[in-house]
């Protein structure tokens, strides 16, 4: 694909809030963005040129909207992998493609594919029944977590087990769905790494932030991280082992558990935009978002210098709804436009510029 020129459309796959950013962050850089969605009121919709209403799984509705597009993206992961393919299968550019997709929407796949990149994790075994628990959580050490192979996020989806549970009720608990057990390891703290690829195959990080999670959401993230030189320098690493393994497009985020040794245990990883990059536009030359947009467009990657050290700290449920009149002169406020202010519901984020 031939760079695209300011004016061409960018079709997102998703309404939430990273489409809403990367749809500003494209209006911005000249682009139009079309996106598709099953909900009227989105927030990415109300930023976006256009809008097609359909279901992500109506293969021929999904193809009818993608050929008034120039390139199609997506801003979640759990987007059909048979949608994207079928696209794909059509002619059109799909960016990051589809198997990102298939890769990070089951836990057991995701995890194995890390490891044939050389990219440590924590112990893991696949659970179909409640009888698959014992053997694994024994050799874990006595303690696991029991996590769904599928659509778990923020912390759902997954129980914290020890020996002598009643393992049959945790799998009751999390439908029966086919699982894996996780071993649990002595965390120092969690990071990520932000990472851009282009088509051409050049990457480039974005400075590695500390994460903070509460039941599983996260809260906070921090830069610096404070971490070793060597520490980052080995995420980075990893993150682009991974990019180039999956012919990545775009952005993706690999979280990382850190260890008191300085080992590096791989937790998840993100095919799109990230949370834990939100800091990234009041921080750095070139912002996460506008940085994908630039990838998948065919344009050359911006520069990520960083020029502050931030924290990025999420607004859940109704701490966004209170008016903003303490927030310090180097703040930034962002609201998602979300209309329900569910609890635990990330409905915003506010970056503060510490230097």
């Amino acid at each position: 694909m031939t760079a695209l020129s300011a004016g061409a459309t960018i079709g997102i796959l998703g309404g939430g809030q990273l489409g809403r950013m990367l749809a500003s962050a494209a209006a911005q850089l000249g682009f139009d963005v079309s996106i598709y969605c099953p909900e009227s009121d989105c927030p990415a919709a109300r930023v976006a040129a256009h809008q097609t209403l359909g279901a992500y799984d109506d293969h021929q509705a999904v193809l009818q909207w993608a050929q008034t597009c120039d390139v199609v993206t997506y801003e979640f992961e759990n987007v059909p992998v048979e949608a994207a393919q079928a696209l794909i299968q059509a002619g059109i550019d799909v960016r990051p493609g589809a198997k990102p997709l298939e890769v990070s929407q089951d836990r057991y796949v995701e995890k194995s594919f890390l490891q044939n990149c050389d990219i440590a994790t924590a112990g893991f075994a696949t659970v179909d029944t409640a009888a698959d628990i014992a053997e694994p959580i024994t050799r874990f050490g006595g303690q696991g977590i029991l996590k769904t192979r599928r659509d778990g996020y923020d912390g759902k989806g997954q129980a914290r087990l020890e020996a002598g549970d009643d393992f049959e009720a945790a799998h009751k608990s999390l439908g029966h769905a086919p699982c894996i057990l996780e071993a649990m390891v002595p965390v120092v703290c969690e990071i990520s790494v932000i990472i851009a690829r282009a088509a051409n195959g050049h990457s480039i990080c974005y400075d590695v932030p500390r994460n903070e999670h509460v039941n599983g959401i996260l809260r906070r993230s921090s830069v610096p991280a404070n971490i070793d030189a060597d520490i980052a320098d080995r995420a980075c690493s990893a993150a682009k082992s991974l990019a180039d393994a999956l012919d990545y497009i775009g952005v993706l985020a690999l979280e990382f558990f850190v260890l008191e040794d300085g080992a590096l245990l791989a937790n998840e990883f993100a095919p799109r935009v990230h949370n834990s990059g939100h800091w990234t536009p009041e921080a750095c030359a070139t912002g996460q978002f506008e940085q994908h947009i630039r990838a998948v467009a065919g344009w050359p990657l911006g520069d990520v210098t960083r020029y502050h050290d931030v924290e990025m700290a999420n607004l859940l449920g109704e701490e966004a709804l209170a008016p903003p009149t303490e927030l310090l002169e180097s703040a930034v406020l962002t609201l998602y436009g979300k209309r329900d202010a569910k609890p635990g519901r990330k409905m915003g984020h506010v970056v503060k510029r510490m230097s």
